[in-house]
């Protein structure tokens, strides 16, 4: 029989820490910024230059976190059905931690031993290991570190499922993940359902991220004979599989470098992915038609590559990514109509294929071994008509609530029904007032009372919204510095950057507040000032001269305005917690090697800079270290060798 239950697993964790109040004026940042996308034919072209958001609000960033593990209880969820155990971790985005084959006892994803964030997602806060579910934009879910829905529902027929939702507050759409393994099943079935509430269209953007170990002999195998390269040069290649500058890139331990592949299967082709080991077996995906894209994701085995790894994972538990998305790469978005539902079927399971077809130098040969034995562990026409019956069972309301994610969907929903809007009125996925919570109480105060109280001027604004829809409250609301400043932001996201200056200005009219100064620094900042924005950023640290992410972003202006000396009296100020933090540290290192304090600069680089929470791609370690290299040998005092140490080694090339 197949069962669906609650447990916990005892982990070392870091934790997250609180939100950074700032609100993510930015656009988001693409790891690999495009330079040549000319490989791309027509579709890929317009899905590349379609739906880049402006910035990832409503969401605030997920930096405060370190790198400090202690043990802990983390709840979790699962589905087993004797044949299969998949564990899922519900604070966590929903998170597939583990898939255990038990009758052979064989993980078949990279289980990471430890929940360590690093800086590789849309809010920052990232972890590797397991099957991340990617809904919103280029990167990585804005949700992978935040709590999801979850429920019992027993289908008709008495299979348990575990379902899982969100109101995904960037694209405003809910999700699904209904999770199930019936009694004999050889596979676990996932199935995912996107819903488009809204009525207009929404750029959309899914991709299943598979983690599995990296074994020396480990093979990626998908039905294609070419592939869309992306290394960190940012150049769009399209590239013959399996073989491509003279060596087999299937075998992922054999590429030197980090790189993306996107797997150009043809149309009438099964989706699917498989990552086998030398004995031909390991974890196989596969999925009905509409998860259309596949892809290969590698560190390398470079310094850099391996400093990534150890970085993510303990040393000894190195991985690789095999994906699975609705468009071809990661680097487009999809329109999806309004009021449109759109749904898939994702199979996971172990595949056991004939090992000299799987390692035969002809790359037809060993994907027909491998398409041979996904056939034989599940026909394609059986992943078809799961996905039919499906849709008599995914709309049946929960059985028994296991979990709570925000209350970000039920303020949703309240917000839209007060206009006689009930698109949010979803049996299968309800979101319960019972989950409202002190982040959605200014909010509720606008709903209901037309109005937002002001706080105290120096006290967190705590949360945003940018929409359209919270954009016109706004504008009707009673006028305050907090309600001004709230203004200014959905202005901002909106496009309408001088009348989020004019809101801000007059957010400062009403009461002083560091919220509006660092805000108006970040036009400035947009607009090229950035000796502007420093005196502003340091106007509004005297007003919070304890908060890590404002004393961050000074010194970062500083630095561009070329005014080392002020950040460097600047972390002279600050208290020894926040003079410790790794990024003012590294930031401290910049601006003595800028004014030339080489002494300043030797004892913080002799005594080690850990960032942690530096960025995937991000080159500003490598390049202090061969900047403090370069100020001493003009000061005469370098030594003929210095390599660039493992330490500070994150390169991506």
């Amino acid at each position: 029989m197949s069962a669906v239950y609650l447990d916990t697993v005892r982990l070392p964790v870091a934790a997250l820490g609180p939100d950074n109040p700032l609100p993510p004026l930015g656009a988001p940042k693409l790891v690999t910024p495009m330079v040549d996308t000319l490989a791309a034919d027509p579709e890929m072209a317009r899905n590349l230059a379609y739906g880049r958001p402006r910035t990832l609000l409503p969401y605030t960033v997920q930096d405060g976190y370190t790198r400090d593990l202690t043990d802990r209880d983390v709840p979790v969820a699962i589905v087993d059905n004797g044949i299969l155990r998949a564990e899922f971790l519900l604070d966590f985005g929903g998170r597939m931690r583990s898939l255990v084959h038990l009758p052979t006892g064989r993980e078949l994803l990279h289980r990471n031993p430890i929940v360590q964030p690093a800086n590789l997602a849309l809010r920052n806060a990232w972890f590797a290991g397991g099957v991340e579910w990617n809904l919103g934009t280029t990167g990585h879910t804005a949700l992978t570190c935040a709590p999801l829905h979850a429920a019992r529902v027993v289908r008709p027929d008495g299979v348990e499922v575990l379902r899982m939702w969100e109101f995904e507050r960037g694209r405003e759409l809910v999700y699904q993940i209904d999770a199930y393994a019936p009694a004999g099943s050889p596979v676990l079935y996932v199935h995912v359902r996107i819903i488009n509430p809204n009525q207009h269209e929404v750029p959309v953007y899914w991709w299943s991220n598979i983690a599995v170990p990296e074994t020396p002999d480990t093979r990626v195998l998908a039905p294609a004979d070419a592939a869309f390269h992306l290394a960190y040069d940012g150049v769009l290649r399209r590239v013959p599989v399996p073989t491509y500058d003279g060596i087999d890139r299937s075998y992922p331990t054999r590429a030197q470098h980090a790189a993306d592949y996107f797997y150009d299967i043809a149309p009438q082709r099964r989706r699917w992915i498989a990552a086998l080991d030398g004995d031909g077996t390991g974890l196989v995906q596969s999925s009905t038609d509409q998860l259309r894209g596949r892809k290969l994701f590698l560190w390398g085995q470079s310094t850099g590559g391996h400093r990534w790894q150890q970085w993510l994972s303990p040393p000894g538990h190195p991985y690789l990514e095999i994906q699975a998305g609705l468009a071809r790469t990661q680097l487009e978005h999809l329109p999806m109509p309004a009021g449109a539902r759109w749904s898939w079927l994702e199979v996971y399971g172990l595949l056991t294929a004939d090992v000299a077809k799987v390692h035969h130098h002809d790359w037809d040969t060993a994907c027909a071994g491998t398409e041979e034995a996904l056939h034989e562990l599940v026909p394609r026409h059986v992943v078809d008509a799961e996905l039919d019956a499906a849709r008599q069972w995914t709309d049946q309301p929960p059985t028994q609530r296991l979990h709570s994610g925000s209350g970000w969907g039920a303020l949703e929903q309240r917000h839209r029904g007060t206009d006689g809007d009930h698109s949010l009125d979803l049996p299968g996925t309800p979101f319960d007032t019972d989950t409202l919570g002190c982040e959605q109480q200014p909010w509720l105060a606008l709903i209901d009372t037309g109005d937002i109280p002001a706080p105290p001027s120096r006290a967190t604004p705590g949360s945003y919204q940018a929409s359209p829809g919270w954009r016109q409250r706004l504008e009707h609301a009673r006028d305050n510095w907090f309600v001004w400043l709230h203004r200014g932001v959905a202005r901002w996201h909106a496009g309408d950057t001088d009348a989020a200056r004019d809101a801000w200005h007059a957010s400062l009219n009403a009461t002083a507040n560091p919220w509006a100064l660092r805000n108006l620094a970040a036009h400035d900042l947009h607009a090229g000032n950035a000796h502007n924005a420093a005196s502003t950023l340091l106007l509004a640290g005297t007003m919070l001269p304890y908060m890590r992410s404002l004393a961050v972003e000074t010194l970062q202006a500083l630095l561009v305005a070329d005014r080392p000396t002020e950040a460097l009296a600047l972390v002279d100020r600050l208290p020894p917690h926040l003079r410790a933090h790794g990024r003012i540290r590294m930031l401290e290192c910049a601006a003595a090697l800028a004014a030339s304090r080489l002494d300043r600069a030797t004892r913080l680089v002799d005594t080690g800079i850990v960032v942690a929470d530096l960025r995937e791609g991000e080159d500003a370690l490598d390049q202090l270290w061969f900047a403090y290299h370069d100020l001493r040998a003009d000061s005469g005092t370098a030594t003929e060798d210095h390599p660039l140490p493992c330490l500070y080694d994150f390169r991506m090339t």
